[in-house]
C-alpha cells in the first residue's frame, strides 16, 4: 500500500472514530427510568375506599348545584403502585385511560372493560400531560425531550414543539387541543429542575410561558408570558375561554396558587382579560383541571392539609360546588367512560374513579 494514502486513511479514520465519539458523547439521555416499587406489606386495596356509604362521604356537596354524586356511587381506587402518577387522557374508541408514571419513564394503560393495566409506552420521555385530540391521537408533554410530541394512527412520532426563537423549550406540562385544531400548552421547569422527573437543564426561554401551535404552519406563539410557573391548561366547552393554573407557589412564599381565565379566540390564537378565577387553594396549590359540558371547572388539589386532598368542582362563576376526598395528593384528572361520565383522578401512587352526575367536556367539537 502506498504510505501516503495509509497515512491519509488512517487519518480519516481516526477523524471519523473520533466525531462519532464525540457525538455518542453529546447524545442525550431518555430520561429516568425508577427501579421497580417494591409491593408493601398491606398494599393499597382495590376497590372502594374504606367507609363507603351510600351516599358516599367521600363525595361532598356544598352547593346545590354540585354534580358530583349519583347517589349509588363511590370513589373507588382502581390501580396502584406508581411513583408520581399524572396526566390522563382518555381513548373512547378503546375504552381505555392512559397516564403518566413520571420518575419511572412511563405511561400506563387501564382498560376500562375488565381493568386490566398494562405498559402503554417506555421510555415516554419523563411524559407529564397528555390530551387526545378529535382524530384519536395522543399528544404528550414531555420532560425530558422537552417538547410537545404526538403520536400518529401509525405509530409515528411528530414533534410539535421543541423550541421557541430557537432556542429549546423548558419542559412542556400540559396541553390542550381546540376544535380549529389548534394546540395550547404549557411550559415551566419542573422537567429540568432535577433528575427525578426529567433531565436536569438550565432554562433556554427568559419567561415560563403559555404558548399555541399553528396546526398549518407550525408556528408557536407566545399567548401569555407573565406566568412563574403555569401548570395545568383548560378550554372551556364553548371555547370562549381559557384556563391556566399558576403553581409558582413552589418557588417559595408570596407566589401564586390559582387559576387564572382568559378570554380566548381560537382563531387568532390569543388571549385577553386574564384575571384570577379561583384562589383558595394556599397553602396546598392545584396542578390539573378539566371542564365539564355546563362549563365547571373540575381541579385537582394537595400538598397542603391531607384533609384537602382530592378534587374540587368551580361553578363557571368561580364559585366552589363541591369536593371529592381522595387518601393522597392529586395532581390531575380526566372525564372518561362511553358517557363522559366517570372522573379518572391520578392521585400520587394510584388512579381512582367516581360516576359523576354530569359528562366531560374532553373531546373538541369537529
Amino acid at each position: 500500500m502506498n504510505r501516503r494514502y495509509f497515512l491519509a486513511a488512517t487519518a480519516a479514520a481516526a477523524t471519523a472514530a473520533t466525531a462519532k465519539a464525540a457525538s455518542a458523547a453529546t447524545e442525550e439521555l431518555l430520561g429516568e427510568t425508577g427501579v421497580p416499587v417494591p409491593p408493601p406489606a398491606g398494599a393499597k386495596p382495590l376497590g372502594p375506599l374504606p367507609e363507603t356509604r351510600y351516599p358516599d362521604v367521600h363525595i361532598e356537596k356544598l352547593h346545590a348545584a354540585f354534580p358530583g354524586s349519583v347517589g349509588t356511587g363511590a370513589v373507588e381506587r382502581l390501580a396502584t403502585g406508581f411513583r408520581w402518577a399524572e396526566g390522563p387522557a382518555y381513548f373512547p374508541a378503546g375504552r381505555y385511560v392512559v397516564f403518566s408514571d413520571i420518575p419511572n419513564n412511563r405511561v400506563m394503560r387501564l382498560s376500562e372493560d375488565d381493568n386490566h393495566l398494562s405498559v402503554f409506552l417506555s421510555p415516554s420521555m419523563n411524559s407529564n400531560g397528555h390530551i387526545v385530540d378529535p382524530q384519536g391521537r395522543l399528544l404528550s408533554c414531555e420532560h425530558s425531550g422537552r417538547r410537545v410530541s404526538r403520536i400518529e394512527a401509525n405509530g409515528e412520532v411528530t414533534i410539535i414543539a421543541d423550541r421557541y426563537n430557537g432556542k429549546r423549550l423548558n419542559s412542556p406540562n400540559d396541553v390542550v387541543v381546540a376544535s380549529n385544531g389548534t394546540i395550547w400548552f404549557t411550559d415551566p421547569t419542573y422537567g429540568i429542575k432535577g433528575d427525578y422527573e426529567g433531565v436536569q437543564a438550565e432554562p433556554e426561554q427568559p419567561t415560563h410561558n403559555v404558548y399555541v401551535v399553528d396546526p398549518h404552519s407550525g408556528a408557536v406563539k407566545i399567548v401569555a408570558d407573565d406566568f412563574v410557573q403555569p401548570n395545568g391548561i383548560a378550554l372551556s366547552p364553548d371555547e370562549k375561554k381559557l384556563y391556566v393554573i399558576d403553581t409558582g407557589v413552589t418557588e417559595g412564599p408570596g407566589n401564586p396558587a390559582w387559576i387564572r381565565v382568559f378570554d380566548v379566540d381560537i382563531d387568532a390564537g390569543k388571549v385577553a382579560n386574564g384575571k384570577v378565577f379561583a384562589n383558595n387553594f394556599s397553602p396546598g396549590f392545584t396542578d390539573g383541571m378539566r371542564c365539564d359540558v355546563h362549563g365547571n371547572v373540575w381541579c385537582s388539589m394537595g400538598w397542603g392539609d391531607p384533609k384537602d386532598d382530592g378534587v374540587r368542582c368551580y361553578s363557571p362563576q368561580g364559585e366552589m360546588l363541591g369536593v371529592i376526598h381522595i387518601p393522597e395528593t392529586v395532581a390531575n384528572l380526566t372525564f372518561g367512560g362511553r358517557l363522559r361520565n366517570r372522573l379518572y383522578i391520578c392521585g400520587s401512587t394510584s388512579l381512582y374513579g367516581c360516576y359523576v352526575n354530569t359528562q366531560g367536556a374532553t373531546q373538541p367539537r369537529l
